[in-house]
C-alpha cells in the first residue's frame, strides 16, 4: 500500500502539532519518523490512522482518498506503546479481537478466526501460548500479541507507536532484529514512531526526521547520518561538537586549524558552526595546523576511550571543551592521562552558517528550532 500525505495540519489551541507535512511512504517500506518530545511524529502517525482528525491537507492510502474516512474504513493495524491488551482475555481472545468485532457480513466463521490467530502466534514466535494471559507473558511477549493482533485484520499498512519503548535495553534491541525479519516475511508498509537515533538506523529503510510540526530531512541511514542537511538533524543523530570557525580561500580555520573543505557547493567566506562527532577527530603528532589542548577526563568503555579535551585559541588562551573518541587499545598503544597535552585534526565535519554566538547554546534543549542554513559542505 502506498501512503501520500500532502499538506496536512494540525492544531491544538494555540499549538501548531503539524505544519504543511508532505510525504511519500512507498508500498512495502519500513519508514521511522525520528524527533524529541513535542516534534509531531506521534501526531501525524495518529493521523495516517484516523485517530486525530487533521485540520487540512489530504491523505491517501493508494488512489483511494482516506482523508474523511473512520478508523474502521481505513484498516490499519496500530500498536501502542503499552500494548494496550485485554488483561482478563487470553493470548488468543487479545489477537482474535479485530476479527471478531468486525460487522458480521465480513466476519471469518470463527474456526477460521482461530486457525488466522494460531498462525499468526506462530508467526511473532509465541506458538502454544495461546492460553495465557497478559500478565503471565514478559514485556516483549506482550509486545509480540500486540503486533499479532495488529495483523490479525490483514491491515492496509502497520503503525507502530514508540513500539519498545516500555522495554529494557537487550529486550529492545532483540525485537527490533524480529521486527526486521517480520517485515521482511509480511511485506507490509510499516511506520514506526521512535526519538531513539539508534532504533531508526538499524531498522528504517528511510528515515523522517521531524521537529516542531515539520520535517527536517527525509534519507536513508547514509543521507541522515552522514550528510545532515541543517544543524537540528546533526545534533539530534549525534552529539556533536561545535566549534566557531571561519571560511576563506578553499579552507575552514578554526581555533588555529586549518581544515581544506570542499568547495564545490560556493559556502562563502565568513564565519561558520564547524559540527564534528566524536569519533570525527585524529589525533596528530607534529601538525602546526591542528588544534592543540590538553586532556581533562579519561573514561574507557569497551572498544573505545573517550577524552574529554580542553582546547585551546589560536592566541594560546583558553577556549572550550569537546568530547572525542579514539580505539581502545590506542593504534599507537598511548595510555591518556588528565594533563596530557594532545593535538587534533577533524577528519569529517559539516559546516552551517553560523548562527549562535554563545557557546553556552550548544547544549540548549535538542528540541528548539533552526533555520536552515545558507549552504552545507562536508569536511574532506
Amino acid at each position: 500500500m502506498q501512503i501520500t500525505i500532502r499538506n496536512i495540519s494540525k492544531r491544538f489551541g494555540d499549538f501548531t502539532a503539524l505544519r504543511g507535512i508532505d510525504l511519500d511512504i512507498a508500498s512495502g517500506e519500513l519508514l521511522a519518523l525520528l524527533g524529541p518530545s513535542g516534534s509531531g511524529k506521534t501526531t501525524l502517525l495518529r493521523a495516517i490512522a484516523g485517530l486525530e482528525p487533521i485540520d487540512g491537507g489530504s491523505i491517501w492510502f493508494g488512489d483511494i482518498d482516506a482523508t474523511r474516512l473512520s478508523v474502521q474504513e481505513r484498516r490499519v493495524g496500530f500498536v501502542f506503546q503499552h500494548y494496550a491488551l485485554f488483561k482478563h482475555m487470553t493470548v488468543l481472545d487479545n489477537i482474535s479481537f479485530g476479527l471478531r468485532m468486525q460487522p458480521r457480513a465480513q466476519r471469518p466463521a470463527a474456526a477460521e478466526i482461530r486457525r488466522r490467530c494460531l498462525e499468526l502466534l506462530e508467526l511473532v514466535q509465541l506458538g502454544g501460548l495461546e492460553g495465557r494471559y497478559p500478565n503471565q507473558l514478559s514485556g516483549g511477549q506482550r509486545q509480540r500479541v500486540a503486533l499479532a493482533r495488529a495483523l490479525a485484520i490483514t491491515p492496509r499498512l502497520l503503525l507502530l507507536d514508540e513500539p519498545f519503548g516500555a522495554l529494557d535495553a537487550k529486550v529492545r534491541k532483540d525485537l527490533r532484529r524480529w521486527l526486521r525479519q517480520l517485515h521482511r516475511d509480511t511485506g507490509y508498509t510499516t511506520l514506526f514512531v521512535t526519538h531513539d537515533q539508534e532504533e531508526a538506523l538499524e531498522l528504517a529503510d528511510r528515515i523522517v526526521v521531524m521537529n516542531r510540526g515539520s520535517i527536517e530531512q527525509i534519507g536513508n541511514t547514509d543521507q541522515v547520518y552522514d550528510a545532515p542537511r541543517t544543524p537540528f538533524v546533526f545534533d539530534f543523530l549525534g552529539s556533536p561538537n561545535v566549534l566557531p570557525g571561519e571560511v576563506r580561500e578553499g579552507s575552514v580555520y578554526l581555533l588555529g586549524a586549518r581544515a581544506p573543505i570542499d568547495d564545490s557547493k560556493g559556502l562563502t567566506p565568513g564565519p561558520v558552526d564547524v559540527y564534528a562527532r566524536p569519533a570525527d577527530f585524529r589525533v596528530v603528532d607534529d601538525d602546526p595546523a591542528a588544534i592543540g589542548g590538553y586532556v581533562l577526563e579519561v573514561q574507557r568503555t569497551g572498544v573505545l576511550v573517550r577524552l574529554m579535551v580542553g582546547l585551546a585559541a589560536g592566541d594560546g588562551t583558553a577556549a572550550q571543551t569537546i568530547e572525542i573518541e579514539i580505539p581502545n587499545p590506542d593504534p599507537e598503544m598511548r595510555v591518556w592521562l588528565p594533563g596530557d597535552r594532545i593535538r587534533l585534526r577533524p577528519a569529517h565535519f559539516s559546516l552551517y552558517r553560523e548562527r549562535r554566538p554563545q557557546q553556552e547554546q550548544i547544549a540548549e534543549d535538542r528540541s528548539a528550532s533552526h533555520a536552515a542554513p545558507e549552504s552545507r559542505i562536508r569536511g574532506k
